[in-house]
């Protein structure tokens, strides 16, 4: 309520039990109630909302989630998970990526299957910027819910992954450029009490708007982690979700979901600047650019990720009047900015 009613812009909910696994007739994997559906079926309901964006980076399938919005188009579930070709629990057949949901709801689910262990941050980053990204700023959400499991992170018994806790807040600030940063996250599951409160605190240190903490180990995407898993997942999906038409790529109105900026953005311009992670980071806006300001200020939001959000921003301009138009722009984004 608080978030949807303009009283907080982001939440962080500490809830036990977990929710994800639980369904409509029983209780599953530790879930009672499915918090993170029951919340999104609320919105719906009282607020009216018509596009929900849910994002589980559990390393568990939360298959409560998929069945409760298997059908429905308004919402767009997202989960990467522990698979092993099914044989790690929930072991489903509907965990698999080529589970997309079910008459209008199909192509609205989206399931990165790990079908190894010790996935660290690299490919998380991966998955995010090659799969989720470029489909969740099309589908354009009005809210986004993260059931946010830290078993997938660095020494938790149960996920046996390799993410720091710093990649969370990473992966939190992406989504907080979208739904105007409308976002919850809910607690789910989490085994390894350190891992879980450092990565909880780096969750929140995102949601609160503070510099992220650059990133350790290598930042290069896993290739066979891509080819197995992200590249199915952009084959089978892309051509499904959302499209009614045809993009016009020759658009240059001011809309940030035309072009072929996200292209640029998500599959070039992001993941060579996590693989350099730069100590500075320099913006340069020539006066013939035709992306328009929602593009540029998105843009220069997403980049302030790296760098301990250290953005120098460099403008070339014609006439005073535009300097004025673009420092409007400029600074309103949050962060340490130099304009010149």
């Amino acid at each position: 309520d608080a978030v949807l009613s303009g009283k907080a812009r982001n939440g962080l909910t500490l809830i036990r039990p977990p929710g994800h696994h639980s369904q409509r007739s029983a209780a599953n994997g530790f879930c009672i109630f499915n918090n993170v559906a029951i919340a999104a079926k609320y919105a719906q309901r009282k607020y009216g909302l018509q596009r929900i964006l849910i994002v589980d980076w559990d390393v568990h399938h939360g298959q409560g989630i998929q069945y409760a919005f298997d059908d429905d188009p308004s919402v767009v579930y997202f989960s990467w998970h522990r698979f092993e070709h099914q044989k790690f629990w929930p072991c489903l057949s509907e965990s698999n990526y080529d589970a997309v949901g079910q008459g209008k709801g199909r192509g609205f689910t989206i399931n990165v299957p790990w079908n190894q262990v010790g996935m660290g941050n690299s490919d998380y980053l991966a998955a995010f910027l090659h799969v989720l990204l470029p489909i969740a700023f099309e589908f354009d959400p009005e809210l986004v819910l993260i059931s946010a499991g830290y078993d997938s992170g660095i020494g938790d018994p149960e996920g046996q992954m390799k993410a720091t806790p710093e990649c969370f807040s990473h992966l939190t600030h992406f989504l907080m450029n979208l739904a105007n940063g409308k976002l919850c996250a809910v607690l789910e599951g989490g085994y390894h009490l350190r891992s879980l409160s450092e990565s909880v605190c780096m969750t929140l240190k995102a949601l609160l708007g503070d510099p992220l903490p650059p990133l350790s180990g290598e930042m290069m995407p896993c290739l066979r982690c891509l080819y197995g898993n992200v590249r199915v997942c952009m084959y089978v999906i892309t051509r499904k979700i959302c499209i009614d038409k045809r993009p016009d790529l020759n658009k240059t109105v001011d809309d940030p979901k035309t072009n072929n900026f996200f292209s640029a953005t998500f599959g070039f311009i992001l993941p060579v600047a996590y693989s350099y992670q730069p100590n500075l980071t320099i913006v340069i806006i020539g006066p013939n650019q035709n992306l328009g300001k929602n593009r540029i200020s998105l843009l220069i939001s997403l980049l302030q990720g790296l760098a301990e959000s250290q953005i120098l921003t460099v403008i070339q301009v014609r006439s005073t009047s535009m300097v004025l138009q673009q420092n409007s722009l400029i600074f309103q984004n949050k962060g340490s900015m130099g304009n010149v």
